[in-house]
């Protein structure tokens, strides 16, 4: 159930079929060419799409140095159509305080008659969470990742 106060959504078809999304969540190789927006560069240190299973990530802006970007823990994976996932929890499962907000987010995918429905709801404990979120470009940061995703599977369903 989605609560206005507390999460933030996203909703988009992409014109590709919903193995090619989930491979592009779950294969490290794939991963890393869209999960941050351009220009900086992601590195995929742990992608283990089962529950508990690590998401660790790191960034750089200038290809060389590196920072960390997320260390999270999967809640969910059923193939082809559901990943959650929370910084809540690092990557060994320990309490954590992530920047800049904690936060569990879902990812469904279903068919559409022109390829995949893509739905992201990022959950926040609180109104504050969700509103610092949201005016620290949540829409701009996932909406332009989410076009990177799109144009990468996409142009795969086209070859």
């Amino acid at each position: 159930m989605i609560d206005p106060e507390l999460d933030l959504t996203l909703h988009r078809i992409i014109r590709a079929p919903r193995q090619r999304i989930w491979d592009a969540w779950t294969q490290p190789e794939q991963f890393a060419k869209w999960w941050t927006p351009s220009p900086t560069i992601t590195r995929v240190d742990r992608l283990e799409p089962r529950p508990g299973g690590a998401l660790v990530t790191q960034m750089s802006d200038d290809g060389t140095t590196f920072v960390p970007h997320m260390d999270a823990a999967f809640l969910v994976a059923e193939p082809n159509e559901r990943l959650v996932f929370t910084n809540a929890i690092d990557s060994s499962w320990r309490p954590a305080v992530p920047a800049p907000v904690p936060m569990t987010a879902e990812i469904t995918l279903t068919d559409h008659a022109d390829g995949t429905e893509y739905n992201v709801v990022v959950r926040h404990g609180n109104p504050s969470d969700r509103n610092r979120h949201d005016n620290l470009g949540f829409y701009d940061g996932w909406g332009s990742v989410t076009a990177a995703l799109a144009e990468l599977v996409e142009s795969e369903a086209r070859q």
